[in-house]
């Protein structure tokens, strides 16, 4: 058993985390300002709640630190915001590893790939392109540093588009599977960008906590990509709803009002298979109708 400490433990991945480590048998701290995080994500978690920023430590040492907090609307445009918040964050957040030699595993983001050429690959050059993206990556840099000075082992996972159950508190912000299901469940036709061939990497929150224990018990310093390692398009996601939700609509489709899209994100795990083991167990028709069976889709 681990003392852990889960910040942004009230959103959605850092709570079905939480749950999880709790469910074997860890004692495990969540840490949650509550601004983008919701309550009911952690309904039925036994572990201690802790409110507050990534400013102030709570009581006691941490054997483990998973650092989820982050602010995760890429529509922010205040520089100075989302770089205080998401980069002077994790630099208190390193300090407190320190001090308590704790390992450290924490989300990055593919937004660091920007437009890149899929499959994107642990190789190619970051191009981020808002300062989302860009503060990830000033992330991964301090802890690359923080890992070469302390020795201690820091593990970095870049998310793709996770989707899955304890995400329906971020509204708009939640995955176009989500968000696409509540337009069908209100017999709506779904609506998506002309033709409805974008592809993304869609991945069941299921396999990023597996992911994430993976990344615990390697204790490997380096960043991942955290993926399904498939593209999925979103006729496919449509598809896959009007057979979980017994539907039968057509999909509306619009012209894309966007200067810039990604037309394709899918993540190269070649690497995260290799070294930390990983290997997701849900395909996108599986994780969407392991999403509808939860009652939370």
């Amino acid at each position: 058993m681990m003392r852990i400490l889960v910040t942004g433990g009230a959103g959605f991945i850092g709570s079905n985390l939480a749950k999880r480590l709790l469910k074997d048998g860890h004692d495990v701290v969540v840490l949650d300002n509550f601004f983008s995080g919701d309550f009911r994500n952690l309904v039925g978690f036994g572990g201690d709640v802790v409110s507050g920023g990534c400013t102030q430590p709570p009581h006691g040492r941490f054997d483990v630190i998973f650092h989820e907090a982050s602010i995760t609307d890429t529509t922010v445009t205040d520089q100075l915001q989302m770089m205080s918040n998401n980069v002077e964050g994790f630099r208190h957040v390193l300090n407190w590893a320190g001090q308590w030699q704790a390992q450290v595993i924490w989300a990055s983001s593919a937004a660091v790939y920007g437009n890149g050429t899929a499959p994107n690959r642990m190789i190619d050059t970051p191009q981020p392109l808002n300062v989302y993206g860009y503060s990830k990556l000033a992330m991964e840099h301090l802890a690359q540093r923080w890992g070469k000075e302390t020795g201690l082992p820091i593990t970095g996972l870049r998310y793709f588009n996770v989707y899955g159950p304890g995400e329906g508190h971020k509204g708009k912000f939640a995955s176009m599977i989500y968000q696409l299901a509540q337009q069908m469940k209100a017999g709506k036709n779904p609506r998506v960008f002309k033709a409805g061939e974008q592809k993304r990497d869609f991945v069941c929150v299921e396999d990023i906590v597996e992911l994430n224990l993976l990344a615990l018990h390697a204790r490997h310093t380096g960043v991942f990509n955290g993926g399904s390692g498939q593209a999925g398009t979103f006729n496919e996601v449509i598809a896959g709803l009007n057979k979980a939700l017994g539907k039968n609509l057509e999909p509306e489709y619009f012209e894309n009002p966007y200067s810039f899209f990604q037309n394709h994100t899918q993540a190269d795990i070649s690497q995260t298979r290799d070294v930390l083991g990983y290997q997701p167990r849900f395909s996108l028709a599986a994780g969407i109708a392991y999403y509808h069976a939860s009652g939370l889709l």
